[in-house]
């Protein structure tokens, strides 16, 4: 469900929810907030009008903006984590599998409700507990790759995880320069081209055991 249909869900006002559903309704009406303004411009006014509820309402959810902000980011690096480990599992051909977790990014990137801006442009680095957040998923994704690399190439643990690290890198950087460039380039087009560029490198080291795809 996208941000706009959360916030939509609980319409018209005054109509009472179950809990789990007003909340998920109050995180879409953020969301479309602190995208929009990004958490320092943002008010808890302004996502309760947009909720259609009263700030009271809001509190009895959320004490405060950061905790709101904090729940909407661990929602989004999760969502981005099972992304990739879902790309990741979804073939056991390796050039296949690279195209699947760069496609993971991209489309992440492009939903509509911009959500990867939370993760990935937030105005709130500087804040401990975002930063965490951030670094953990970046860490997470990475960790998913390392293990098919580790276990496909016979690379130690600490190797693996260079190469991912550096595949996820790019993977989420490209993915936001194409995005945020209005590329005329398809999605499915970008996605080939980096691709190749990264199976390019990663080929190069040879399957463990198993002749090479």
């Amino acid at each position: 469900m996208t941000a706009t249909e959360q916030t939509e869900a609980a319409r018209p006002k005054g109509t009472r929810l179950p809990r789990r559903a007003r909340r998920n309704q109050l995180l879409g009406a953020a969301q479309e907030v602190f995208v929009a303004q990004g958490y320092h411009a943002a008010a808890m006014d302004d996502i309760a009008e947009r909720a259609g509820v009263s700030k009271p309402v809001l509190y009895q959810h959320f004490p405060g903006k950061l905790d709101l902000y904090l729940a909407l980011l661990d929602q989004h690096c999760e969502s981005l984590l099972q992304s990739v480990r879902t790309a990741l599992a979804s073939t056991s051909d390796n050039k296949q599998r690279v195209a699947a977790t760069m496609d993971a990014y991209f489309a992440y990137v492009e939903d509509e409700g911009g959500a990867f801006r939370l993760v990935f442009e937030s105005d709130l680095t500087n804040e401990p507990a975002v930063r965490e957040r951030v670094d953990r998923v970046s860490m997470q994704c990475a960790e998913a790759i390392s293990d098919v690399i580790a276990e496909d190439t016979g690379l130690s643990k600490d190797e693996s995880m260079l190469l991912a690290t550096g595949l996820g890198g790019v993977s989420q950087v490209v993915a936001r320069y194409w995005l945020s460039s209005e590329s005329p380039v398809p999605r499915d087009k970008a996605v080939e081209l980096l691709t190749s560029l990264a199976w390019r490198g990663i080929a190069g080291f040879p399957l463990h055991g198993i002749d090479q795809h």
